[in-house]
């Protein structure tokens, strides 16, 4: 087994004043409110106007591991989250160099990367990664983030300087601008979440996945990408399925290798899907010790996949926990809104921060199948973009006849989002159109002013770096907003906030970058078969499944949502929607809202998702206008 030092999970926080000196209880308040971070251990650094701190989760190099660190002379200290994987190959080439190392640690050998070779040195790490580094030298503040944004990183600035943070809560405790952003608000209602770079606050970004920037004592700002994921292999029948399939397997065992390194112990999430069976089998074909499995189900049917990941865990005869979960879910609401820290409307947040706290009994590191289906294709809307290039067609006069035909049918009507995605006037306008929230159904729910508007020009201009030229094939695009907008916007801030809420690291094989820029050269024939969405993933590891989980439908990680809206949820959710609180925003439409809960109790639609994004956008407006206390007992010596 390899040996990683210094890496730990946690949340970062720090500022640097142009023209005053910075006051410690300020940092340390900052990593108190992300203390479910990092839960074992605090340290920061003040230094003129310039103060950084951390919040730890101690994953490996237990006893030495403590931030902030430092160069030689003491002119450059970093604060960092995450793991670099390739940290002892860079740490022996700077040895070489000269520099003199003082630990055994990632995170110092990010220090001396940056003192050689400043920010092209981001290029060289391997690993999911937030850090900030302070340069007394240079009188400066570097911050970077990883290429896709496992780890979140908020940034602000005004006058007085340059704030940030893991997370919003962060800073909050500090008296900034809070206005609210409108452009924002309305992508979330497009997307059901806020994507990068935005946030609902006109003057805090989140920094973009693969960047990096610098802030200046004079309040200069440089600002860099040192990666972009690849565009898509648009050509077919150009790979040899075989080698192929050979090569997806050698890079993904490697990719799970190195993620199985901790001095705490380690598991992962097993569902009855391909990806998370597939990450449990490779540990287990690569670990002498039986892997930690974790599951959840339901007594729903529909919902429960205990009987298909069991039949992974048998095979590998890993040590294997499940539960049937029956949970408080108003409480679970309402935690979720909390840890979200935005709008935040996927509602798989739900079993995830379940299955992170039944893990976090036994482990402290669990590794994921997050990135399979966007990176391998395995999400129906792939087959759905190919099939609809057939309308391509369609003469434009006949489009527009479409077009006037969906807007006179009232909302009840079945087939309406149907025909409205066939008057679309491009490829990409059809996909995007059923990418979010139909826009239909938005033009009955908000109010004009935080209407987005439908078609695929308004998501080029808002999310430039999600989408490819418009010469691109409709199904890269798809597969390149899939893998740069919904992963890094939705899916990896529903898992870090999840497991950072139960204080568990997460770590995701399949999201390893070498890996990723290998799959976007696999031309989409070895992707997409009929039938069968990755399908050159299968060719790689499907062997190592047991023979009935290939055949079983796909499912999202769900719960019983709908049914709970029903019965043990509907009066929090009635409550909560028609409450003056909600429809005195000005928003949404009170008739429409109504008729959406009338609608859902009924039966005769489901329409448990969006009337969780409602409320999950109540819930945070709710918990943002709580009054914050600061904490007491913060001025005490710098660690």
């Amino acid at each position: 087994m390899l040996s990683l030092k210094g890496t730990q999970m946690c949340g970062i926080a720090g500022f640097y004043l142009r023209n005053r000196t910075a006051e410690l209880g300020d940092i340390r308040a900052m990593c108190h409110a992300i203390e479910h971070r990092g839960p074992d251990d605090e340290g920061v650094r003040v230094e003129g106007g310039c103060a950084i701190g951390m919040r730890r989760l101690s994953i490996i190099d237990l006893n030495t591991g403590h931030q902030p660190i430092s160069n030689e002379d003491g002119t450059i200290w970093i604060v960092f989250n995450g793991e670099i994987y390739n940290y002892q190959t860079l740490r022996t080439e700077l040895i070489a160099k000269g520099h003199r190392f003082r630990t055994n640690s990632d995170t110092e050998t990010i220090i001396h990367l940056y003192e050689e070779e400043g920010e092209e040195g981001v290029k060289k790490l391997r690993g999911m990664f937030s850090f900030a580094i302070w340069d007394s030298r240079r009188h400066c503040v570097f911050i970077a983030r990883d290429r896709f944004g496992k780890k979140p990183l908020y940034y602000t600035r005004n006058k007085d300087g340059f704030y940030f943070a893991s997370e919003l809560k962060s800073l909050r405790t500090l008296e900034l601008d809070w206005e609210m952003d409108p452009e924002a608000m309305r992508l979330f209602f497009r997307f059901l979440y806020v994507p990068d770079p935005y946030t609902p606050f006109r003057n805090v970004r989140k920094l973009m996945p693969g960047c990096w920037l610098r802030y200046h004592a004079d309040g200069k700002v440089e600002e860099g990408r040192y990666w972009r994921l690849p565009a898509p292999e648009e050509r077919r029948g150009i790979a040899d399925r075989a080698e192929t399939a050979a090569k997806v397997r050698e890079k993904f065992d490697e990719a799970v290798r190195i993620r199985m390194i901790a001095d705490v112990p380690l598991g992962a999430f097993l569902s009855g899907g391909i990806d998370s069976g597939s990450v449990v089998a490779s540990m287990a074909i690569q670990s002498k010790d039986p892997v930690k499995t974790f599951s959840i189900g339901f007594e729903e049917a529909e919902f429960n996949e205990l009987p298909a990941a069991k039949m992974v865990a048998d095979k590998y005869k890993t040590e294997h926990h499940e539960i049937v979960v029956k949970p408080d879910s108003v409480g679970l609401i309402e935690r979720i809104a909390r840890h979200c820290d935005e709008p935040f409307g996927d509602s798989s947040c739900i079993p995830t921060l379940i299955v992170s706290e039944f893990a976090r009994r036994h482990v402290k590191v669990a590794l994921s199948g997050d990135g399979g289906d966007e990176l391998f294709g395995g999400y129906q809307l792939y087959f759905d973009v190919e099939e609809q290039r057939k309308l391509d067609a369609i003469p434009g006069f006949v489009r527009k006849a479409i077009s006037a035909v969906a807007d006179r049918l009232p909302y009840s009507a079945y087939g309406k989002n149907y025909l409205r995605g066939l008057s679309r006037p491009s490829a990409l306008d059809r996909y995007m159109s059923h990418s979010g929230t139909p826009h239909f159904l938005l033009s009955q729910l908000v109010q004009p002013e935080w209407m987005p508007p439908g078609d695929a020009a308004y998501v080029r201009r808002q999310m430039t770096d999600c989408l490819l030229p418009d010469e691109a094939d409709v199904l890269s695009q798809a597969f390149y907003f899939e893998a740069t907008a919904t992963l890094t916007g939705n899916m990896l801030v529903k898992v870090d906030r999840m497991s950072m809420a139960a204080s568990l690291e997460v770590r995701s094989p399949l999201l390893d970058h070498e890996l990723a820029e290998y799959a976007m050269t696999i031309p989409p024939d070895l992707k997409l078969r009929p039938g069968r969405g990755k399908a050159i993933f299968l060719d790689a590891v499907g062997d190592r499944l047991p023979p009935p989980l290939l055949t079983l439908p796909k499912k999202g990680f769900g719960v019983p949502l709908a049914i709970w809206f029903r019965t043990s949820l509907k009066s929090f959710l009635w409550d909560r929607l028609l409450s003056q609180e909600f429809l005195g925003r000005g928003m949404v439409s009170e008739p429409f809202v109504r008729a959406l809960l009338e609608e859902h109790q009924s039966g005769r639609r489901n329409n448990y998702w969006l009337l969780y994004s409602l409320l999950m956008l109540e819930m945070w407006f709710r918990d943002w206008e709580q009054p914050r206390r600061r904490p007491t007992g913060l001025l005490e010596t710098v660690s």
